[in-house]
């Protein structure tokens, strides 16, 4: 009795591990080891096995399928190699660009060791979105891996974005910090980007081109080609020099990662391991004291967290910071038991109306050359109001700067009004008030300059002293005028003389 329940038993369990695979109404199969019945209700149920059990077998072919390696790559380029997914391009100029960077070993060496603070974060984004490993490959290209990077057209940071593709990603672009130089934002912003392309293309050359001359100038292309009955591969399409170099870059730098030996080239070991963590932080702290606390050399920090652009930190606005892996945990203990006055020694001051550079200055408690230094105003310019102003922080119980300000803090600027003075001749009755109204004075100015009192009236031909701005047409005749005097001074002399040159400020 206990050999038929066991037999049971185990043919119920042989039997569930089948059940998706068996037709409605089989009948025994080739060993007998099995017979699907109908219950009374139209069910199916299973009837136990009849016969004698056997032990179940191994398939003799069980061990040809390919079984996935369980090692892990013994550094990132291997890594990276695994995970290439992109059709080769085959071309002349890929060619070209091979040779072009096989032939400059220090300069591909600068490149890869600069990127070994980044490539692990990159190849796991990728990775985690399915997309193919040599994109991370693309920084090289667009950047040579500086965060820092700043092209003639306004692109900055790794992955090179223009101020308004930045915006349209979601990258923060104000006065204390530019995301399309942060490490982690800028990557989502460029993969979100790439994914998008590809789907509009499905095509990753193609994806690729868009990226560098923009989706639009393809997509008319590929629509000129297919009118005129052409193919619409990258290497049909009629594209600027810059974007049919763009592809074969980065094939000919896959090709040297494939290959290092094959172009002669070293490739610096970089671990299969993350150089940074993200530490999270919940207070205003100035730049150079985070680097302290992390132990971390100033330059490795802010290459870590090139999206700042002030010496703080605002909270509200990059509540993480990238530190090397093995500094994070430094960094929060050393945190924990700082002991200083304050962890920020500077704060936000907005404008309240539009005001000198000087003015601001001294209601900061600091030099006008500080504050423009930090602020980056120009010369000749006024601060206008809503402004935000990076200052010293007065105290150490001042509140954090808020995420409104973190967010969207801008500086605004006028140009300084040049004032001149002039004299008027007062007509009959004429007034302060007359003569304020018909220059766009106020009334007490007017009276302010000629010492009389607001309500105080003129006599007819009267001189009126008054401080009327210069317009710039106005300035630059004046100046070409002044230039014009020296020459014949100097031509009057006997001696050459170069005339100032005079500066129009383009609108």
């Amino acid at each position: 009795m206990k050999f038929f329940i066991s037999a049971a038993l185990a043919g119920l369990l042989l039997l569930s591990g089948c059940a998706s695979m068996a037709p409605a109404d089989s009948s025994a199969s080739a060993d007998g080891s099995a017979i699907w019945a109908r219950s009374a209700t139209g069910s199916r149920a299973p009837t136990l096995p009849t016969g004698t059990l056997s032990p179940i077998q191994a398939r003799d072919n069980a061990s040809r399928g390919g079984v996935a390696t369980l090692s892990a790559p013994a550094d990132l380029w291997e890594r990276i190699r695994r995970g290439f997914a992109m059709p080769e391009l085959e071309s002349d100029l890929v060619r070209d660009r091979e040779q072009w960077y096989a032939s400059r070993p220090d300069y591909i060496f600068r490149m890869t060791e600069r990127s070994r603070k980044y490539l692990f974060y990159i190849v796991e984004e990728l990775e985690r979105r399915n997309m193919p490993t040599e994109l991370a490959l693309l920084p090289f290209i667009e950047s040579a891996f500086n965060p820092q990077a700043v092209s003639s057209a306004k692109a900055a940071g790794m992955w090179q974005f223009m101020p308004a593709t930045g915006k349209y990603f979601e990258l923060k672009q104000n006065v204390f910090r530019d995301d399309r130089r942060d490490v982690l934002a800028s990557t989502r912003a460029a993969l979100d980007y790439l994914q998008k392309l590809y789907g509009m293309f499905g095509d990753w050359h193609l994806a690729l081109a868009a990226y560098n001359w923009g989706e639009g100038s393809v997509g008319r292309a590929i629509a000129k080609n297919q009118r005129a009955g052409i193919n619409t591969t990258y290497l049909d399409l009629n594209m600027p020099m810059e974007t049919r170099f763009y592809v074969p870059k980065l094939q000919a730098v896959k090709n040297i990662v494939a290959r290092p030996d094959s172009f002669n080239t070293q490739l610096p070991l970089i671990d299969n391991h993350p150089y940074f963590d993200s530490v999270t932080i919940t207070r205003d702290i100035d730049v150079a004291l985070a680097a302290k606390l992390a132990e971390v050399p100033l330059d490795d920090f802010k290459a870590l967290n090139p999206s700042l652009n002030k010496p703080v930190i605002l909270a509200a606005g990059t509540p993480q910071i990238l530190l090397p892996w093995d500094n994070a945990t430094i960094f929060q203990r050393n945190l924990e038991a700082y002991t200083g006055a304050r962890l920020a020694s500077w704060t936000v001051w907005v404008a309240p109306a539009t005001m000198k550079v000087a003015d601001a200055a001294r209601r900061a408690g600091m030099s006008e050359s500080e504050l423009r230094s930090l602020n980056n105003i120009p010369p000749r310019m006024l601060i206008r109001a809503g402004s935000t102003l990076l200052v010293p922080r007065q105290a150490h119980h001042e509140n954090d700067v808020t995420e409104r300000i973190a967010d969207n803090g801008q500086v605004a600027f006028a140009p300084e009004i040049v004032l001149r003075r002039t004299v008027v001749k007062a007509g009959r009755h004429e007034s302060v008030a007359s003569i304020a109204k018909r220059y766009r004075q106020t009334p007490s100015s007017v009276a302010e300059w000629n010492k009389v009192g607001a309500g105080a009236a003129f006599k007819a031909g009267q001189q009126v002293v008054l401080f009327l701005p210069v317009q710039p047409r106005a300035m630059a005749k004046a100046k070409a005028k002044s230039a014009t005097r020296v020459v014949a001074k100097a031509a009057a002399r006997g001696k050459p003389a170069k005339a100032p040159t005079t500066r129009v400020a383009r609108r």
